[in-house]
């Protein structure tokens, strides 16, 4: 199956983009791991500061010194690939974490939960490509027209995130439970169908619930020009998370992984654990200090602080923190390399 996925000018050699995942699972080192075998790899901006000594009392600069810290190092370890930047619309602060980027070169920025709708304004001048996450053709449309009218410009490329996907999702809560929203084929083929009646050339990118080959093709036939796989790089020895976290994953069973309401606003997929028990009883964990992480969320009236949830997970304290999942991470059963798992996707378009 030959396909070429041309973002711009950036032609990685495998059309694989390494989901960009927060907080803290995705930076240099898994990065740069995809970037050298032929993918893009992505850093999460999510609190990307959260190991910093002062990040409790200035969150704001912890990050802004770390983003471009990673973002400096996943280019150095691969100086030749291609790095990415995955920065959630929601997030306070969002516009100076775009200027970081530019100011230190990142290749794109991908961007979703919520419309990235000021992207363009925010790169003008630079060669950074930009890229939006939708979850269907609704979005993508609204996106291209406020893109054009704005600023005259299009999307470099276009990630769809289907149903099956972890973290943030772009459907309702019924949606997802009741299983009635559309296929990722499906978007894809809808708005692959609309690129081509208008004729633009803007590559389509399938995300959402992709495990192995036989995912990858079915994205690439439904007229996909490349593929985000998140969930399958946790388990590897290189990603940034703590091995507990990593253990989560491989250890979980299909009923673990649920449906749940993020203070984000925006349904999750995540394990259950007794974190997750709890919240769902409607018990309201205590929050001891606010990160100033998402734009719309006020700490007297939200459930939990999902940075906390976040950064308790990643570190290992996988049951008293929010572990979020994609669809099939039930399937890991064991670590592998980025170079092991990179070779196997390659079958892909052999």
């Amino acid at each position: 199956m030959k396909v070429n996925l041309k973002i711009g000018d950036l032609k990685p050699k495998l059309p694989i983009i390494q989901g960009g995942m927060g907080v803290g699972v995705s930076l240099s080192s898994l990065a740069s791991a995809v970037a050298n075998c032929g993918g893009i790899g992505v850093i999460s901006g999510a609190q990307i500061g959260f190991r910093e000594k002062d990040f409790a009392k200035n969150p704001l600069e912890a990050n802004k010194r770390a983003l471009t810290e990673e973002i400096r190092k996943a280019k150095e370890m691969a100086p030749n690939g291609i790095i990415g930047l995955n920065l959630m619309v929601a997030m306070e602060n969002y516009d100076e974490f775009v200027k970081i980027a530019v100011k230190e070169k990142i290749d794109l920025i991908i961007s979703g939960a919520g419309l990235p709708l000021d992207l363009p304004a925010l790169v003008k001048g630079s060669n950074v490509k930009i890229v939006p996450i939708v979850s269907s053709l609704r979005a993508a449309k609204l996106i291209m027209r406020r893109w054009m009218k704005r600023d005259s410009r299009l999307p470099d490329a276009i990630v769809v995130e289907g149903p099956l996907a972890g973290g943030h999702l772009g459907f309702s809560k019924e949606e997802l439970v009741n299983k009635t929203s559309q296929s990722l084929t499906e978007i894809v083929i809808e708005l692959v169908d609309h690129l081509k009646e208008e004729e633009l050339d803007i590559p389509v990118i399938g995300a959402g619930g992709i495990y192995d080959v036989k995912d990858i093709k079915e994205v690439i036939d439904a007229g996909a020009s490349g593929v985000q796989i998140a969930t399958r790089f946790v388990a590897t020895y290189e990603c940034d998370a703590s091995d507990g976290f990593k253990q989560a994953y491989i250890q979980s069973k299909e009923e673990d992984i649920k449906i749940m309401m993020s203070p984000v606003g925006l349904p999750g997929r995540a394990l259950e654990n007794e974190f997750l028990k709890s919240v769902e009883t409607g018990a309201k964990v205590k929050i001891d200090k606010c990160y100033n992480c998402i734009s719309k969320c006020n700490p007297a009236e939200t459930p939990f602080c999902i940075t906390k949830a976040l950064v308790d997970s990643v570190e290992g304290r996988t049951e008293e923190g929010l572990v979020f999942v994609g669809a099939k991470a039930y399937m890991l059963d064991k670590m592998v390399s980025v170079k092991e798992l990179m070779k196997e996707f390659e079958q892909a378009f052999e």
